[in-house]
């Protein structure tokens, strides 16, 4: 994503009127006071305390954008406004719709650039563990948002990283590459570490036309960029590589495979983002493990930043199956206290969504007359990170609300009981919370994530077994490490014998690292320069949107 940069300068001007008299004596000089007439503004102003309507504001633009949206098919909405229109409109939005909108400062926009505002417009309180409530307040240029969610397609190179640490000594690991994109087609395996990009040292290169180098070669703007890379392999050999990037088609679902076990046929598979797109895989899998009379079944989310909302709702019963889902809630949603009875972004009453047991027409957004294949399972095992976030997390949390046993191996999840509606205004597409989602027995409480134990005593501490993210397999393959704890625990009930929690705590990568390394270079004075990371916002590029689709309605 694009960087765009504003800059917003408030003029403030005060009119002094001083009346007084001169010197004494009757002959001393009268000065009348005169009396000025205020300037009559041209435009809407910011009073603190006072919201005035969305609709005052919104497709209120600076820029409007002309021409037809080519995802809609209809006119863009936008007319001539201004930023301090697109600011109120963000602010008086907030005020309406934000989960914790009691809790943000009533700055005055005009000292604020319009993103710059969006990104202050959130709580600043912290969890009970200290970390920061919000860490899921951001914005996409819309028509980046669209082409991703709407089609899965998306511009680059085919590389899903690893942001091990984003400042100088930098470390930078392919976690997988896209099927048949450039970067698979070069052969470039998991595991593999960035050293230099077009002959940049990224390890250690500081100066900032370095990192503007790296940055630009990183994230091309257009298909058809050759860059170079070079890497360090996990046995230390290096490969070098010139990969052309393209549009890059996003395969939410991918090594599927079936393992024989002690207990009988376990099903896999890899599953990193819940875009509609993902439901035809989804369904072929399931039919796969149904045909094959599957057992077990490990799920592996351990980089799916979420998605939407209906979709989680579909893999939820395809594990569990019809008896266990009859007449149960996948997720309640509660918006903030001035939205009790109606939702406050569709106007619409309140209404828990179900267990979706039929195919969808996502582009309709209707239920189909399909019904959805299930193994009807009572235990699921889950693979999880950090990265592990929102839609993923809703899908644990809703399959213990039935009592269906979830067993998490890896490490505590991102921890995101929150959703939002993506909301275009001018061109950005912004993401606030908006709702916290509970389960059928009302739990939702798990901000600081759902975390691997031997011996849970919380409703957000899973059985399981904490195990470090392998980069020195391939995923599906039954010998990397977390997918080798799963079908271990399955077998024998035992977790293996891994590093101490706290190993695992420093080894931990992605947004969680990285703020530490920012914060330990502010703390020495350092002036390290860091690159871009779309992780640091979205774990995936549509990462913690948990509804992003029309009302769902059956389809008579």
């Amino acid at each position: 994503m694009n960087a765009r940069k504003y800059t917003g300068i408030a003029l403030a001007v005060t009119v002094a009127i001083l009346s007084g008299c001169g010197g004494g004596g009757s002959g001393g000089n009268t000065v009348t006071p005169v009396t000025t007439t205020p300037p009559v503004s041209s435009g809407p102003s910011w009073e603190p305390g006072v919201f005035e309507s969305q609709s005052t504001f919104i497709a209120k633009c600076e820029t409007p954008r002309t021409g037809t949206d080519p995802f809609t098919g209809s006119a863009y909405p936008d007319s001539q406004g201004s930023a301090l229109e697109e600011k109120l409109w963000l602010r008086s939005w907030t005020n309406d719709t934000y989960l914790w909108y009691d809790e943000v400062d009533d700055n005055n926009p005009d000292n604020f650039s319009v993103l710059g505002y969006f990104n202050q417009l959130k709580s600043n309180e912290l969890t009970p563990s200290g970390t920061a409530k919000d860490n899921f307040h951001f914005s996409q240029d819309t028509a980046e948002y669209n082409e991703l969610t709407q089609t899965g397609v998306s511009s680059g190179y085919g590389f899903d990283w690893e942001f091990v640490a984003n400042t100088s000594p930098r470390e930078l690991v392919v976690r997988f590459t896209e099927p048949d994109s450039p970067a698979a087609l070069a052969n470039v395996p998991r595991g593999a570490s960035l050293i230099t990009i077009n002959g940049i040292d990224f390890v250690n290169d500081n100066s900032q036309s370095g990192v503007d180098a790296i940055n630009a070669a990183l994230f091309p703007d257009n298909a058809g960029t050759v860059t170079s890379f070079e890497f360090e392999l996990i046995d230390g050999s290096p490969l070098v590589v010139d990969i052309t990037s393209s549009d890059i088609s996003v395969a939410p679902v991918q090594n599927v495979n079936i393992f024989d076990t002690t207990n009988g046929k376990t099903g896999y598979f890899q599953f990193n983002t819940f875009i509609r797109t993902a439901q035809d895989d989804l369904i072929d899998a399931f039919d796969l493990f149904v045909n094959e009379n599957v057992t077990e079944l490990v799920i592996d989310l351990r980089y799916n930043g979420g998605g939407l909302l209906a979709l989680a709702s579909q893999v939820s019963y395809m594990v569990a199956g019809p008896s266990q889902t009859n007449n149960a809630i996948f997720e309640t949603t509660r918006f903030n206290d001035k939205s009790t009875t109606t939702n406050p972004v569709t106007g619409e009453a309140l209404q828990s969504t179900p267990f979706y047991r039929n195919e969808i027409d996502y582009n309709a957004g209707v239920l189909t007359s399909t019904l959805l294949p299930s193994l009807s399972l009572t235990r699921v095992y889950v693979i999880t990170t950090g990265s592990t976030c929102s839609a993923s997390e809703a899908v644990m949390n809703a399959l213990r609300g039935i009592d269906v046993d979830v067993v998490q191996i890896g490490s505590t999840t991102c921890g995101k009981p929150y959703g939002f509606y993506p909301t275009d205004n001018c061109g950005e597409t912004y993401f606030t919370i908006q709702f916290q989602g509970v389960n059928n027995k009302g739990f939702g409480d798990y901000a600081d994530g759902f975390m691997p134990t031997d011996s849970p005593n919380f409703d957000f501490e899973l059985p399981g077994c904490a195990v470090e993210d392998d980069f020195t397999a391939a995923l599906g393959n039954p010998e990397e490490g977390m997918l080798a704890a799963a079908l271990g625990y399955s077998a024998t009930g035992n977790c293996p014998v891994v590093t101490s929690v706290e190993d695992l705590a420093d080894a931990s990568t992605g947004k969680e690292n990285m703020a530490s390394t920012s914060e330990n270079a502010q703390a020495q004075g350092s002036a390290l320069l860091a690159i871009d990371n779309p992780n640091t916002q979205r774990e995936t590029l549509i990462l913690h949107n948990k509804i992003n689709e029309p009302v769902i309605e059956e389809r008579k």
